[in-house]
């Protein structure tokens, strides 16, 4: 796997990963951003979610679940007056929707990604980072 990060001026940076899709970064405006973009650390909570989220996905419908909607809120801590400002606690809480969902199904799927293959969490974890899960099952909306 592979990225470049290219200087945009200010605080703001273009990140391309290998696979060639970009995203721009930028710092808040007292550090010199301007606000174009995602602070660095708060891309890294989102590839958290992203890669949890797939995972819970893709388990659910392995196991024929029709899922209609997922989405993944998250919440984080950083260490305080502190340098490095690490991350020190991330909860997720996925709301799965689908019909005739089973709660057993999406309770394993979360335990899976957590436990098993969500490579970006089980790294954080590893570092010291406490991280915790939950999920609700909603109807979907008719």
């Amino acid at each position: 796997m592979r990225a470049v990060i290219r200087w945009q001026g200010a605080a703001c940076f273009e990140g391309e990963s290998g696979t060639g899709h970009r995203i721009v970064m930028d710092g808040p405006p007292d550090h010199g951003g301007e606000n174009r973009g995602p602070r660095p650390m708060e891309t890294l909570l989102v590839g958290l979610g992203g890669c949890s989220s797939f995972d819970v996905i893709h388990i659910l419908r392995k196991a024929r679940q029709d899922v209609t909607d997922c989405r993944c809120e998250m919440a984080a801590e950083r260490a305080e007056d502190e340098v490095p400002a690490v991350f020190t606690r991330i909860h997720l809480h996925f709301v799965v929707a689908g019909n005739n969902l089973k709660e057993n199904q999406v309770r394993r799927a979360v335990e899976l990604s957590a436990e098993k293959y969500c490579s970006a969490s089980i790294m954080l974890a590893r570092g010291g980072v406490e991280i915790s899960h939950s999920y609700e099952i909603e109807t979907p909306a008719s």
